[in-house]
């Protein structure tokens, strides 16, 4: 199917290469001490993927950089289960109704926490039931229970701060894009086999023209000690056990204002974007995902707004990236999903919740993206 033509005016693109939009000796860092990041890696750890077919080779300017390796324990149906590792997250999935489902903690001595009401509607919604990621605080098992009536009920336990290290190669120099100094996946942790099932790649990348950005909140807690951890989970949690083949999210910013590569996007474009200028397409508002780039920040944004610093990167990444696109931040539009021809009408810098019934980007999240847009056309 051809792709359907924009409702608003565009600049035309020109190709461009991730050398040509990252470098810039002038560039805008974002947060302090940010860890460098990378384009390519070679990793040592995992399986499924071509890296595994030959040892690490560090590339020029590149130094080694070690990762724990994510563990996962699945689980099914309600009731107890037990992880056999300190867990950072349980990731819940189940059919039938979205709400009602619950979740208890044990620590190593067996002793139980009071149950915690699981939100089925957060910001990885699912058509057909609930879903949800839920911090685990260091517990060794856990108990589920399930709304009534339902069916298909699915846990997976995650840890991603404790498991055996894996070497990344990392430059030993940041990057940007367009000024914004970013996290690449491999500066994260990203093993890039998850991108794999059954020996292929489970979610091939397809490239449409930027039309719109849409705004998110993870969900997870706020205080965040270690922000890469959160993302390794989300990641574990989007590619295997919702089966995405990949994080959701083009990228990610912390409460310090780091911003972090989401979605892979090939090598020959800069991150999200093809050497083409188009968007890869990514998993983070089912049915109006082609064309629609995704940016979620780490936490829980319904009661509490975003940090000073988390609402300046995204102010400024919004900025950068409807400059790429030639995009209008305060603009009405028409959004036309070039797959199927589907439309919806929002503003070209939106929030999740104007695409799907969600929670997310969170109430107080929801009511700044005014102030988001205007700051972001200036």
């Amino acid at each position: 199917m051809s792709e359907s033509p924009h409702t608003t005016t565009h600049r035309r693109k020109r190709p461009f290469s991730r050398r040509a939009v990252l470098g810039g000796a002038g560039a805008v860092a974002v947060g302090a001490g940010v860890t460098p990041a990378v384009f390519a890696v070679t990793d040592s750890g995992g399986s499924g993927g071509p890296a595994d077919d030959a040892a690490p080779q560090a590339a020029a300017g590149t130094r080694s950089e070690d990762f724990p390796e994510t563990r996962s324990a699945a689980a099914s149906g309600d009731g107890a289960a037990s992880a056999g590792f300190a867990a950072s997250y349980v990731a819940l999935r189940w059919q039938g109704a979205r709400d009602g489902a619950g979740i208890r903690f044990r620590d190593g001595d067996g002793a139980a926490d009071g149950w915690r009401t699981v939100r089925g509607g957060g910001c990885a919604a699912v058509e057909d039931g609930g879903t949800a990621l839920v911090a685990a605080g260091a517990a060794t098992a856990y108990e589920v229970t399930a709304p009534a009536s339902a069916t298909d009920i699915r846990s997976v336990a995650i840890d991603t701060t404790d498991g055996p290290s894996r070497g990344v190669e990392v430059p030993s120099e940041p990057t940007r894009v367009r000024g914004v100094r970013y996290l690449s996946r491999p500066a994260w942790g990203a093993d890039e086999s998850k991108r794999y099932k059954d020996g292929q790649v489970n979610s091939p990348e397809k490239y449409y023209p930027l039309q719109t950005i849409t705004v998110h909140h993870t969900d997870t807690p706020n205080g965040d000690a270690d922000p890469a951890a959160t993302i390794r989970a989300i990641y574990e949690y989007h590619a295997i056990t919702l089966d995405w083949g990949d994080i959701g999210y083009h990228f990610l910013i912390d409460e310090a204002g780091n911003v972090y590569e989401g979605r892979y996007s090939g090598e020959d474009g800069a991150p999200a974007f093809d050497g083409n200028g188009d968007l890869v397409t990514a998993f983070h508002t089912a049915g109006y995902n082609s064309g629609n780039l995704g940016i979620a920040l780490l936490g829980t944004l319904t009661d509490t707004g975003p940090t000073d610093a988390a609402k300046e990167s995204l102010v400024r990444l919004v900025k950068v990236l409807s400059l790429l696109g030639g995009l209008d931040p305060q603009a009405a539009t028409t959004f036309v999903n070039p797959v199927d021809g589907v439309t919806k009408d929002v503003t070209t810098v939106s929030g999740h919740r104007d695409w799907l019934e969600t929670d997310c980007p969170g109430q107080t999240m929801y009511d700044l993206l005014t102030e988001v847009r205007a700051a972001a056309a200036r």
